[in-house]
């Protein structure tokens, strides 16, 4: 097997393993760094749109490589913000399913947008996930190390779909084309499942 392929091939059977329910459930401590960091990456949702922003960005190539993940931290970062202030954002659970639907098409369709657009797509997204981090950090948490926290697990993410991408590139044109086709198409009909059950 090709070490592109294996890649892959972990990365979904890490997202299969990935618990289905919300990530946003404050379900169990949430407390400090680590536990900011195991937050999104504890729900499928997360990790499902954190990875394909990744994967969209190294489609893009150039620039966008580092500006599209970064404008998701970015603007999660602020949803965060309002999050923690609880001030609430409507929708927050259908704009997150959204996200992975929107974003999964955006993978499958090896959609080439301007990277100022891709930018504003994937920040207008962030600020959903952004909130549902933020909304939920514990009274009696550190703020800021539990923000760094997934921050930090939110950019390992995009690092790891940027990764894949990058590989799957490599690979040729057809066998990545498939890849981004398949990959997408789960990406997008979990996200109609999500939404759905939200």
């Amino acid at each position: 097997m090709k070490p592109n392929i294996t890649i892959s091939a972990a990365l979904l059977a890490y997202c299969a393993a990935a618990a289905p329910a919300f990530a946003h459930t404050g379900v169990g401590h949430t407390h400090g760094f680590v536990y900011g960091f195991l937050h999104p990456i504890g729900g499928l949702d997360h990790v499902l749109a954190m990875v394909a922003v990744g994967l969209f960005a190294a489609h893009l190539g150039g620039r966008a490589l580092w500006r599209v993940p970064a404008t998701f931290v970015a603007f999660m970062a602020a949803g965060a913000m309002v999050g923690m202030r609880g001030v609430e954002i409507p929708f927050v659970e259908a704009g997150i399913a959204t996200s992975i639907i929107v974003l999964g098409f955006m993978v499958a369709l090896l959609a080439s947008l301007p990277v100022v657009v891709a930018m504003g797509l994937v920040g207008f997204f962030a600020v959903f996930h952004g909130h549902a981090h933020g909304f939920e950090t514990p009274a009696d948490a550190s703020a800021l190390s539990y923000a760094l926290g997934f921050v930090a697990a939110t950019a390992s993410l995009h690092i790891a779909g940027v990764g894949v991408g990058l590989a799957l590139s490599k690979a040729g044109a057809s066998l990545s084309t498939r890849a981004a086709q398949l990959g997408g198409g789960v990406m997008a009909v979990t996200g109609v499942f999500l939404l759905a059950g939200g």
